[in-house]
């Protein structure tokens, strides 16, 4: 374990630095005490509407895989992930996510991981214009926060593109590779796993199916943003639509930086923070976001199990093999 410190270290340091920057804002009775006095029924609407989200981003990553794998599938083995990304290092949610999916599907595992990973920065182009959309009518917005998602959203862009430009020129790019490979032979052991990939790119030269992801991206995302305000509904009886617009973009920014699994400690900080801008009440702020999380563990965790449990599966040894799979491919690295 010492011997992977540097992989895990940086982001157990980074939590804790979080969680002590929140108790030293928020007296902790106070914040349990906001906690207590939720409103249960927000807070079980909320749990409806989560279900909702799952099951449209279900839809989403589908469509990312052109409709190859049955949706039960699909749907089970997305909350799989969230599931070992709540609990597991590393991120390995979303490297499990798609091994537990080519497993069951027969699909190859490079063809998965592309959606994945497109998936992935769609989500932060859309986080990226929700926040730029929510900040003008927020006062109190940190003024760096408009240049870093303008920078953000310029990076997504030119990595949409270059993704592209491989995927339309792929028959180019595999034969630059391959006389590559013809001077480093090790490298010829990835030509099968390049097709893959670029077999699952492909998607991003097929403008409808595209802007079919697109459409289906922002109606997951309003629901996100309807999932949250109920939530802070929860907590602010006048909770406005921006409040959860604003905290949802910069909690999306948050999930960048290292932390514990699940983003313990940057996710309430982040958020909490965020709320407080537009609040201006400490404890129920860090209350909403404590909420926030805590309802994502119980519903991704409940379907997840439900899914590991139902193929003999633990989360213990799934994780004995994605570690496998990470150390085979650094071997033939």
């Amino acid at each position: 374990m010492l011997k992977n410190a540097k992989n895990w270290l940086p982001g157990l340091i980074i939590s804790v630095i979080f969680i002590a920057l929140i108790l030293w804002v928020v007296d902790v009775r106070q914040l349990v005490a906001a906690i207590l006095q939720a409103n249960l029924f927000w807070v079980g609407v909320s749990i409806l509407v989560a279900v909702c989200w799952l099951s449209m981003r279900g839809v989403v990553w589908r469509t990312l895989l052109r409709n190859k794998a049955p949706y039960r599938d699909v749907f089970l083995t997305l909350n799989e992930g969230y599931l070992l990304n709540n609990f597991l290092p590393l991120r390995l949610g979303e490297l499990g996510r798609s091994f537990l999916l080519s497993r069951k599907t027969g699909l190859h595992f490079m063809e998965v991981l592309p959606t994945v990973v497109i998936e992935r920065v769609l989500d932060l182009a859309f986080s990226a214009i929700i926040l730029l959309s929510a900040i003008p009518f927020v006062t109190g917005a940190p003024d760096g926060l408009k240049q870093a998602a303008y920078v953000a959203s310029a990076v997504v862009v030119i990595g949409l593109f270059v993704l592209y430009l491989v995927a339309r020129n792929h028959v180019w790019a595999l034969g630059v590779f391959e006389k590559i490979s013809q001077r480093v032979p090790v490298l010829q052991r990835f030509n099968g796993l390049l097709k893959s990939l670029f077999e699952g790119l492909a998607i991003l030269t097929d403008g409808w199916l595209f802007l079919r992801v697109l459409g289906l991206m922002a109606i997951n995302w309003s629901i996100a943003i309807v999932q949250f305000l109920v939530i802070l509904l929860a907590f602010f009886p006048n909770a406005q639509v921006v409040w959860a617009m604003f905290a949802l973009g910069a909690a999306a920014f948050g999930g960048a930086i290292p932390a514990l699994p699940g983003g313990v400690g940057t996710f309430e900080g982040i958020m909490g923070g965020a709320v407080l801008v537009v609040s201006g009440d400490e404890a129920r702020s860090f209350a909403a976001a404590i909420m926030a999380h805590v309802l994502n563990y119980v519903v991704t965790g409940t379907i997840g199990v439900y899914a590991l449990s139902r193929e003999g599966q633990t989360l213990s040894s799934v994780y004995q093999e994605l570690i496998k799979l990470r150390q085979s491919g650094q071997k033939d690295q």
